[in-house]
């Protein structure tokens, strides 16, 4: 539904903003908000403009991308086998309401699939590995306009067409859609070895193989 407003705009290369780890800046993309700093523009009054403007602006993501990505890490972390949305929800902490909100896009997307049946459940719709954040975060997320001047129809600024800004602005949103590629659901699960044990799925194996 969103897919067009998400892609790519233009080509993305090292020359946008650096989005730093945790470790540099106290956040990180896979926490879901990204600070923009250290701009590598050529040091032109517009350019001084623009990082004054920006100069702590934080990028936040909805939190149904954060749990839909959550509960993808969850299927990933179970190994193939069904995942039951009472389990999930009991994991994190949330309403079985909520995630099932969130559950009919990564359907509709092919990022998950269902099982129906006494003993069904849900498990992803194709390998972890082959599931990047973008693809996430173009089904979850309706758009990243900046500012008002990514929508011509929205904006009465005269400069619209002809302004610096709206283009260094797609250029950061291509950086940081860039990164969002990189990293897959498997490189998320993977970076916690003890992810299974957190989400409690150790403890709930001998009640499976019980049932």
């Amino acid at each position: 539904m969103f897919r067009s407003r998400l892609e790519p705009f233009g080509k993305a290369d090292a020359t946008g903003p650096e989005f730093k780890s945790s470790s540099e800046t106290g956040m990180n993309v896979f926490g879901w908000s990204c600070k923009l700093k250290d701009w590598s523009i050529a040091a032109s009054v517009e350019a001084r403009l623009l990082q004054d403007v920006l100069k702590g602006t934080v990028m936040r993501l909805t939190r149904q991308t954060n749990y839909a990505v959550r509960m993808l890490m969850y299927c990933a972390a179970n190994d193939g086998k069904l995942s039951r949305i009472p389990e999930i929800a009991r994991a994190y902490g949330v309403s079985e309401l909520f995630l099932f909100k969130i559950l009919q896009p990564l359907v509709e997307h092919g990022l998950v699939e269902t099982v129906r049946g006494r003993n069904g459940g849900v498990r992803l719709g194709r390998a972890a590995q082959d599931i990047s954040l973008f693809d996430v975060v173009r089904v979850t997320e309706e758009n990243f306009a900046m500012a008002e001047c990514f929508e011509n129809d929205a904006t009465e600024c005269p400069l619209v067409d002809s302004c610096a800004l709206n283009s260094a602005l797609r250029e950061a949103l291509n950086a940081f859609f860039a990164v969002l590629m990189k990293y897959s659901i498997a490189d998320l699960v993977k970076a916690r070895p003890n992810v299974r044990h957190l989400l409690g799925l150790d403890e709930m194996e001998p009640e499976r193989v019980a049932s």
